[in-house]
């Protein structure tokens, strides 16, 4: 059985691709690992591929902040299939508030606990969420290392992409506040109505599109 890595985005766990059918593969999950505080993405990426044992040849399936760490991982080692979900892969497609909290990095001043308790602050970016997914949400939101986060929030913002060494398969919605489809060069598929959550609340739809991308072996 082919083994597929799955890499989360920052603040979630395993338990958003619960709703990911792809039958013939063994899914790896790619738990968060510590963070060193000078760690870069590239650095940190470096630390999954040794931690994970993640090899040439590898298919990796990463949301978020898990696409970004897809993207570096390609560029160290060479993929099968490198699929990102509801994030970005190149400076082109970068958002503009990244450029703002770069000069105004108001998450350093902020309490180490705060992380952990902005589920309600950042819930409107998400849409509509049912009492079982905001639950889900929130536990995983209070499970993530707080440390972590802040670490992360500062990786991401200083994250220079390297030009694509391989083929990126891109999904991306259209209801996703914190990365536009707008700002995406050329997003392979496009799920309307898609949150930035919706490896989870569009599993169906998602599992769809990455069974066609696994089986197709010329692309």
């Amino acid at each position: 059985m082919e083994k597929l890595f799955l890499i989360s985005g920052l603040g979630a766990d395993r338990r958003l691709f619960d709703k990911i059918q792809l039958p013939g593969y063994e899914f790896i999950h790619v738990d968060w690992i510590e963070s060193e505080q000078n760690d870069s993405i590239t650095t940190y990426a470096k630390k999954l591929i040794e931690t994970y044992h993640i090899t040439p040849g590898s298919s990796i399936i990463g949301v978020s902040l898990g696409g970004i760490l897809t993207v570096e991982i390609s560029s160290m080692i060479p993929l099968h299939k490198a699929v990102i979900i509801s994030s970005i892969k190149s400076i082109n497609e970068i958002p503009w508030y990244f450029a703002l909290f770069r000069r105004l990095p108001v998450y350093k001043i902020l309490p180490i606990g705060f992380y952990t308790s902005m589920g309600a602050l950042i819930k409107p970016l998400f849409e509509q969420m049912t009492r079982q997914e905001w639950a889900l949400f929130k536990s995983m939101l209070a499970g993530t290392s707080p440390r972590f986060m802040k670490w992360a929030m500062h990786a991401v913002l200083r994250w220079q992409p390297k030009p694509l060494s391989c083929k990126i398969h891109h999904i991306i919605g259209t209801r996703d506040f914190i990365f536009s489809h707008k700002n995406i060069c050329d997003a392979d598929h496009i799920i309307q109505g898609g949150t930035h959550d919706m490896a989870y609340k569009k599993g169906e739809q998602v599992s769809a599109i990455l069974q066609s991308i696994l089986k197709n072996e010329t692309a």
